[in-house]
C-alpha cells in the first residue's frame, strides 16, 4: 500500500527557472520586498512553467477549463531587496488527485534561498463546477510526460 506522502512527488525533471528584476514598486520604505509580491512571484513562475510545458492558463482554458488557486503557502527565509535579480523555481508535483500543485524555491542574487513556496489548482469546467477527474487533455499532457504512472 502507498502512504499518502509518496502519492506526492516534485517531479526534478519538470522544474522551469526564472529571473526577475526586484521593481521599487514592490518594496517597502526599507527596499525590502513587501510579503504580498512573493505570491506574485510564484504567479510569475507558474506562467514560465506553462508556456514551456504546454499548460498555459491559455492552453487550459482553450479546452474550456480553468484552474482557480484553492491553497497557496509561503515560508520566508530571506528578505528580497529592490535591484537584486532573483531565481524563481517552479516544479510540478505528480499526485493522484485531480489537481495541479506546484512547489517554488526562490533565490537570491548570491543563491540563497529566500523563499519557499505552494500553490493547489483544482479544474472547473465552463459551467463554473469543479471537476473531480482530470481532464482528457490534461490525463494526455501527463500520459506524455510520464506522470501516469
Amino acid at each position: 500500500m502507498m502512504k499518502r506522502k509518496e502519492q506526492y512527488k516534485e517531479v526534478k525533471e519538470l522544474t522551469i527557472a526564472k529571473d526577475i528584476r526586484i521593481r521599487f514598486n514592490e518594496t517597502d520604505p526599507l527596499g525590502i520586498v513587501w510579503h504580498g509580491y512573493y505570491i506574485t512571484y510564484f504567479e510569475d513562475g507558474r506562467e514560465a512553467f506553462g508556456r514551456e510545458h504546454g499548460i498555459s492558463y491559455l492552453d487550459v482554458n482553450k479546452y474550456g477549463y480553468t484552474t482557480p488557486i484553492v491553497k497557496s503557502s509561503c515560508e520566508h527565509k530571506l528578505p528580497l531587496r529592490y535591484g537584486d535579480v532573483a531565481r524563481i523555481e517552479t516544479t510540478i508535483v505528480n499526485t493522484p488527485a485531480a489537481k495541479i500543485i506546484f512547489r517554488y524555491k526562490i533565490f537570491d542574487g548570491n543563491n540563497n534561498l529566500a523563499c519557499t513556496g505552494e500553490t493547489v489548482q483544482v479544474f472547473v469546467n465552463i459551467e463554473g463546477m469543479m471537476v473531480l477527474n482530470y481532464p482528457p487533455f490534461f490525463e494526455e499532457w501527463r500520459r506524455k510526460k510520464g506522470l501516469d504512472k
